[in-house]
């Protein structure tokens, strides 16, 4: 409480001084309040007293206020199953059967697809031993609720309770003909195991796989066979689940149960058959645990043969799961076709290289197909090699020359190849239409390929020129004809400038062997040097510079090293203004490039801009130092 002081004011108490600040030995904590709150019953509620009836006539009056409360309960509120359940029990409990029933049957006609009602109901009739009533109550709620199982559950029980086996089995076959949930065909089947009646469980298991046909259930059937020794039976059961369900649908469970009990039947071979029959069979992404089983299956009963049959088949799935997944993956389609080359089955391995080949890469260039020709060339040589079959492999070439796009480039390898197998074939003619100038090389024939090469550079429209060119050249200088590859490395000149082009000249005089080859090597480049400068192509001019360079390394003297060091450019970087398509600016890049010695002149500029550099350069080394 508040202080008084002399002058009638109020002060604030003196707060005590704490002497011990130690923590108290026992810890008082909610737990322990609750604890003792319940030790000491704190909050019990004594129970009603109870009321003890000495005479008929208060029973009366008890019965009939009790009836008048749940009278008045169901009045207020008639939905309220609860109440209605309460007072019938309670009827019930006063051994007032008849009045009980007249309350359940209230109870229905408030709510008769009430399954509880139903169910207090005829359990009441079963407590009371009334066997018929509770029958008419049963088959009264069964012709409402056909659906509710707990009727049909509770009912076959009370028949088997009392021992009338064929009122529950007629109950069954009631139920049944409502094809309900599996549970209730296994209750079924369960109740006539229990009395030894397999015959009658073997007929509806028959029903049953037709009405729930899942795998599962054809399984459990074979086992239940199994089970009781008729394995003929079990097998004509398994047998006929893969016939049911087909190729398209069969379930690998099936598969696995099937082998397995081969396997505990000794009989390894048609286990092997029956996992070989599923793996050709079904798609490869639902045979994982076939082949888990099958390498066991293997591990424990097979030879040294049949688990590498099983390792090449876990690849050929590997692969074929890789090429399903990108089709253009052609080094997927070497390693799966070497894999099945190695296996030998000549109608698998074609088919396999017809799949292989009709994946025609999306892209026309040409980078994109130099993997895919090579399936065109193992096929080829498959086919020769392996089959000894020239009209399958000539079949092959002219497919793969079909698919080729001649108009925007071609593979030479093939002509190539197609025109070497019609020589292996003795069958020149043939060989002289695949590709006359190569042909004729081989053979010798100098004249006939000369003129063909001439009637082939003369054409106007060529796929890739610059192959034939190259071919004609190099054969003229396998005939050492040195003056007709001037003149015809002359006469690509005027086509084109290109830089190869000259100092493909220049390497060829060098490699000529004839007196003064290395003077004529470099009028080349001279020559080259001047037709790079006059149309001003500064790269391709660096290009041949560096050729120059790097042949007078190695065939020059000091003068003339000198002479090309000085012709040598020098690198410098520039800006320049980017313009998107609609003309607007998007910025500026930096580029290099070339100034060469005798363009200096024109560059006025330039002096100025090395003696900046040379400034710049001298001023960041004396704040170095």
């Amino acid at each position: 409480m508040l202080e008084v002081d002399e002058d009638g004011k109020r002060k604030m108490p003196k707060v005590a001084k704490v002497k011990n600040k130690m923590p108290a030995p026992v810890q008082i904590t909610a737990e322990q309040l609750l604890r003792e709150a319940k030790e000491r019953e704190l909050e019990l509620v004594p129970p009603p007293p109870k009321q003890k009836i000495s005479d008929p006539d208060e029973l009366a009056a008890y019965k009939m206020r009790k009836r008048k409360a749940s009278e008045d309960n169901i009045r207020k509120n008639r939905t309220v199953m609860i109440n209605w359940i309460k007072y019938a029990q309670w009827e019930d409990s006063q051994q007032e059967v008849q009045r009980a029933r007249s309350v359940w049957e209230r109870a229905l006609d408030v709510d008769h697809r009430n399954i509880t009602i139903w169910l207090k109901y005829a359990e009441m009739e079963m407590r009371n031993r009334q066997i018929n009533h509770a029958r008419n109550i049963w088959d009264r709620a069964l012709t409402i609720l056909p659906r509710a199982n707990q009727f049909w559950y509770k009912y076959t029980y009370m028949e088997e309770m009392l021992g009338n086996i064929a009122g529950c089995r007629q109950v069954f076959e009631r139920w049944m003909e409502w094809e309900p949930d599996e549970q209730a065909w296994h209750s079924y089947i369960n109740f006539e195991l229990r009395y030894k009646e397999l015959d009658r469980a073997r007929v509806i298991y028959e029903r049953f796989v037709l009405v729930h046909p899942e795998v599962k259930n054809w399984i459990k059937y074979a086992k239940f066979e199994e089970k009781n020794s008729y394995i003929s039976s079990a097998r004509r059961v398994y047998e006929r689940a893969i016939e049911f369900f087909g190729e398209d649908n069969i379930d690998e469970r099936l598969v696995v149960a099937f082998a397995k009990f081969e396997e505990g039947q000794k009989e390894h071979e048609r286990a092997r058959l029956i996992y070989k029959y599923a793996l050709d069979h079904l798609p490869k992404d639902s045979c994982q645990e076939i082949y888990k089983h099958y390498t066991v299956h293997e591990k424990k009963f097979g030879s040294r043969a049949a688990i590498e049959d099983v390792i090449v088949s876990k690849r050929r799935f590997k692969y074929e799961e890789e090429v399903k997944t990108n089709p253009y993956n052609y080094d997927a389609w070497f390693d799966y076709l070497r894999l099945l080359e190695a296996d030998g089955n000549t109608e698998q391995i074609r088919e396999t290289y017809e799949r292989a080949i009709a994946n025609v890469p999306p892209s026309k260039e040409k980078r994109h197909w130099r993997r895919y020709i090579y399936l065109w060339i193992n096929y080829a040589v498959y086919e020769e090699l392996e089959n000894d079959d020239p009209d399958k492999v000539r079949e092959v070439f002219k497919a793969c020359l079909d698919v080729i796009p001649h108009k925007t480039f071609t593979f030479a390898k093939i002509w190539l190849l197609f025109a070497q197998f019609e020589i292996r074939q003795k069958s020149l003619q043939g060989a002289r239409r695949v590709m006359y100038a190569e042909l004729e090389t081989i053979l010798g024939d100098i004249d006939r390929a000369e003129a063909i090469y001439e009637l082939a550079i003369n054409q106007q429209q060529l796929d890739m020129p610059e192959v034939l060119w190259k071919s004609y050249i190099d054969f003229q200088i396998e005939q050492e004809e040195f003056d007709k590859v001037r003149n015809l490395y002359r006469r690509l000149l005027q086509r084109t400038k290109h830089v190869k082009v000259w100092i493909s000249f220049g390497q060829f005089e060098k490699t000529t062997g004839e007196e003064n080859c290395i003077e004529k090597a470099r009028t080349v480049y001279k020559e080259a040097n001047n037709a790079m400068k006059s149309a001003g192509e500064k790269e391709e001019r660096l290009m041949l510079l560096e050729s120059w360079q790097e042949f007078e390394e190695d065939n020059g003297d000091e003068e003339t090293r000198k002479h090309v060091d000085k012709l040598m450019p020098q690198k410098i970087k520039k800006r320049r203004k980017i313009q998107t398509e609609d003309g607007s600016d998007a910025g500026w890049e930096e580029y290099h490039d070339y100034i060469f010695p005798d363009e200096e002149a024109s560059q006025p500029n330039l002096k100025l801009l090395a003696m900046a550099k040379k400034w710049k350069q001298q001023m960041e080394d004396d704040e170095e130092s």
